[in-house]
C-alpha cells in the first residue's frame, strides 16, 4: 500500500498502534496526549487520525469509540516505522545458545528446545518446520549385498535419518557373473568411492552425478546407481509437509482477538489437522521475501494471509539454512495486535541460531 505520511502523521500513527498492542481498547486522543510526548495539542492529533482513517489506517470499532490500526496501518508500521528490536535478538540468540546444547540433543530434541524457547520469549504461538529431506545432506552411503543380483543402496542423512532403495543389479555374462564374496568387495570398494565423493552433498545433488567416473571394471554398478538413486529421490524428495514443531498456543488464546469459540476451533484444526497448507504458507513460499529490496524476515498480517483461520493474525517467518540451502522455517503466530519489534527480532535470531546449529551438524 503506497501512503506517504508526514512526520506527524508517522508519529501519531506509531503512537496510536503502540499504545492499541499494549492495551487491546480503542485508542483517543487523550491517551495519546498523556502518555506519549507528541508535543501537539489533542485537537490536532483528533484531526490527524481522522486524516489516518480516511486513508484507511485506522478505523472505529464504534462510532463513539477510539480508533485501533488496520491491517494496512500495521503494513505501513512494520515496514516504515519500527526497528527490530537488536537487544533483544542478542538475548535470544544467548539464551538458545545457553539452554540448548546442539553436541548432545538429537535433531528433533532440538527443534523442539528452540520451539519452547521462542514461545515463552514472544509469547506467541511458534512453528518450526522439520528439516527437508530433498535438502538433508548425506553423511554416510552403503551398499549391500542382500541375496544373488540384489542390492540395497542405503543412505544415512545429517539428521540420522536412514534411506534405502532395493534394486536388481546388472547381470554379467554368465561365463564371467563374479562369485558373492567378490561382489561384496567390489560393493565395499564402490562404497568408499562414492563416501569420499558424496559425503557433505544433499540428496537432490546425488540424482545428477555423473557415474562414468566410476572405474571401468566397477561400471556394471552404474546402472544400479542411477536406478536406485531415482527410486530413493521418489520416496524421500516429497517434502515432509506435516512435519511442524507447534508450541505456546495456550497462551496466545488467552488474548481478547480469541474470545469467540469458532475461531478457536478453527485455528485448533489448522495447527492441529491441516500442517500441509501452514507449511506451504512459511516455507514454500518463503524464497519471495528473499528477493533484492526485501526484508528478510516474511510477514504476513491479517488478510494478507491466505489461510480463513488466521485472517486475523499476523505471521511472521523465516528460514533457516545450511549454507545457501533453506532446510526449513521458524515462524511465530499471534494477533496482529503484536509486538512486532520483538517478534521479528526472535524470529530472525532463531533462523540464525538454527543455521549455525545445522553448520555443525554437517558431516565433514
Amino acid at each position: 500500500m503506497q501512503v506517504q505520511l508526514t512526520n506527524r502523521q508517522q508519529q501519531i500513527l506509531g503512537a496510536t498502534i503502540r499504545h492499541y498492542i499494549a492495551t487491546a481498547e480503542p485508542v483517543g486522543s487523550k491517551a495519546l496526549v498523556e502518555e506519549y510526548n507528541l508535543g501537539v495539542s489533542s485537537a490536532t492529533i483528533r484531526n490527524v487520525m481522522g486524516v489516518l482513517e480516511k486513508v484507511g489506517l485506522l478505523y472505529q470499532p464504534h462510532t463513539s469509540a477510539g480508533r485501533v490500526p488496520s491491517d494496512s496501518g500495521y503494513r505501513i508500521y512494520v515496514d516504515q516505522l519500527i526497528t527490530p528490536s537488536e537487544t533483544l535478538a542478542r538475548d535470544v540468540e544467548l539464551s538458545l545458545q545457553k539452554r540448548l546444547k546442539w553436541e548432545d540433543w538429537s535433531l528433533e530434541a532440538l527443534l523442539q528446545g528452540a520451539a519452547h524457547i521462542l514461545a515463552t520469549l514472544s509469547g506467541c504461538i511458534t512453528l518450526i518446520t522439520m528439516p527437508q529431506t530433498a535438502t538433508a545432506v548425506l553423511r554416510h552411503l552403503q551398499l549391500v549385498q542382500v541375496e544373488t543380483g540384489r542390492v540395497m543402496l542405503i543412505v544415512v542423512t545429517d539428521g540420522y535419518e536412514t534411506h534405502s532403495a532395493l534394486m536388481d543389479l546388472a547381470q554379467a555374462s554368465e561365463d564371467s557373473q563374479p562369485d558373492a564374496e567378490v561382489i561384496d568387495r567390489e560393493l565395499q570398494i564402490v562404497s568408499n568411492f562414492l563416501n569420499t565423493h558424496l559425503r557433505g552433498r544433499s540428496i537432490t545433488e546425488l540424482a545428477n552425478l555423473k557415474w562414468s567416473e566410476l572405474d571401468q571394471e566397477f561400471q556394471r554398478y552404474g546402472e544400479f546407481l542411477k536406478n536406485s538413486v531415482a527410486e530413493l529421490a521418489r520416496r524421500t524428495l516429497t517434502p515432509s509437509a506435516t512435519q511442524i514443531m507447534v508450541r505456546g498456543v495456550a497462551e496466545v488464546l488467552r488474548q481478547p482477538e480469541f474470545s469467540e469459540l469458532q475461531q478457536v476451533q478453527m485455528l485448533i484444526h489448522l495447527l492441529e489437522e491441516e500442517q500441509d497448507q501452514l507449511w506451504r504458507l512459511i516455507f514454500e513460499e518463503q524464497p519471495e521475501a528473499e528477493e533484492v529490496g526485501k526484508p528478510r524476515v516474511m510477514i504476513r498480517i491479517g488478510a494478507e494471509n491466505p489461510l480463513e483461520p488466521i485472517r486475523t493474525c499476523s505471521l511472521i517467518s523465516s528460514t533457516y539454512r545450511r549454507g545457501s540451502v533453506s532446510l526449513g522455517s521458524v515462524g511465530v503466530l499471534g494477533p496482529t495486535r503484536l509486538n512486532y519489534e520483538s517478534a521479528i527480532a526472535v524470529v530472525t535470531a532463531a533462523s540464525d541460531y538454527l543455521s549455525e546449529a545445522f553448520s555443525y551438524f554437517n558431516p565433514q
